[in-house]
């Protein structure tokens, strides 16, 4: 067992002295026996929500309708979730009720994956009623119980077993996708954001490009946002191995090679801030391929999107990435953002004893350029005399 779990056996020994079973699962316990990363930890207990928090003294009801309360250990903290089992699916996504049990058993019966449905008790020992562990020996995602059953009750399954293909480079089992095949069309019952946050984690996945395969192979595609016709173009996307190292980057590179635009983005619900970052991306990259290399007023224009539209061009050109080479020509600008300028708008205002208006935004654009190709020093004195100077020329045109 490592520090991660060690840290919180407080939690299940509080839980076992008040008479209640409490085992750690899900993730936490599939990535340890993977020997991967391992994020947070969750336990699941027989304990109800209320005995939980009368239990321990610092707790906050994060989904008590649902059972789960979170424990606050030491500073850190813990889901605890309540034994349950669920009810009749609605919308081909939740349940209609959940109903709290004192059986683990049942508990691990509900949930998604045989890999997901391993809990593991304070001593180290595995319980695994439905072959998790032989799952993880094979490499296979399968469901727990009948794979036509459990997409029926929640769509959403599907993409998350294409996700864990995508990040773990596991194979399908023939009866999971068969059932993908057979009832991907109720995909289409499930929320655009719940479908996009599933889609953003295949798209960093180390195994990505057998994620987007299955994809295809299932048809799956065809009830994404944008995608039904694309097929092309996601074959062309599970063609590039290298993983994005940012969100931003994974959606750029989706975005290039399937031909979306913003409002092809905005289709799956992304965010305002970042359908933004990924088309200033997407804008770079055709502008720095238009001009052949990373010129000074692309450096400066572009400025903090610089690491992710480099390694972003050199993924989609086969090319070694420069980041720290342009980092280092881009911190050696005379300056790296308008506000560093030793000029400003009112101080225009003032030389030229003119009113605002467009004139001024050219000025300084002009003032902007002239400083970065070094025909004049960051200072103001200097920069009201290049602005005269410059003024002068054009009156004289």
């Amino acid at each position: 067992m490592n520090e991660q779990f060690r840290q919180a056996l407080p939690v299940i020994e509080t839980l076992k002295r008040h008479g209640h079973e409490a085992y750690f699962v899900g993730g936490a316990v599939r990535d340890y026996l993977l020997k991967r990363p391992i994020g947070d930890i969750d336990i699941a207990t027989s304990a109800h929500p209320h005995e939980v928090m009368s239990i321990f003294p610092k707790t906050v009801p994060v989904g008590i309708a649902h059972g789960t309360v979170m424990v606050i250990e030491r500073g850190v903290s813990y889901e605890v979730t309540t034994f349950r089992k669920e009810g009749r699916y609605e919308d081909y996504r939740r349940p209609k009720d959940v109903t709290f049990v004192r059986s683990l058993y049942e508990d691990l019966q509900r949930r998604d994956f045989t890999i997901n449905a391993i809990a593991m008790n304070e001593h180290g020992d595995m319980i695994d009623p439905f072959g998790g562990m032989e799952a993880l020996n094979d490499r296979i995602i399968e469901t727990v119980g009948d794979a036509r059953e459990r997409f029926s009750e929640d769509a959403l399954r599907m993409m998350r077993a294409l996700r864990f293909v995508s990040q773990l480079g596991f194979s399908l089992s023939a009866e999971t996708k068969q059932a993908i095949v057979q009832y991907g069309h109720l995909l289409q019952h499930i929320a655009v954001e719940r479908i996009a946050v599933e889609f953003e984690k295949l798209l960093l996945g180390s195994f990505m490009s057998k994620a987007i395969e299955l994809l295809v192979e299932t048809n799956l595609f065809s009830y994404l946002p944008e995608l039904a016709t694309k097929k092309k173009e996601l074959a062309q996307l599970a063609a590039y191995s290298l993983v994005p190292v940012h969100r931003i980057e994974a959606w750029a590179r989706f975005a290039y090679v399937a031909r979306l635009d913003s409002q092809g983005l905005k289709q799956w619900k992304l965010s305002n801030h970042l359908i933004r970052d990924v088309s200033i991306c997407l804008e770079a990259l055709e502008r720095i391929h238009s001009l052949h290399d990373w010129t000074t007023d692309a450096l400066y224009e572009y400025g903090r999107y610089i690491p992710h539209i480099e390694r972003l061009r050199a993924v989609l050109h086969g090319d070694e990435p420069h980041v720290q080479h342009l980092l280092k020509r881009w911190e050696s600008l005379p300056i790296r953002e308008r506000k560093q300028l030793a000029i400003n708008g009112h101080d225009l205002l003032a030389l030229f004893e003119r009113k605002a208006g467009p004139w001024l935004a050219e000025m300084i654009g002009k003032i902007e350029r002239a400083v970065l190709r070094g025909e004049v020093e960051n200072e103001k004195e200097k920069l009201k005399e290049w602005a005269v100077c410059n003024q002068k020329r054009e009156n004289n045109c």
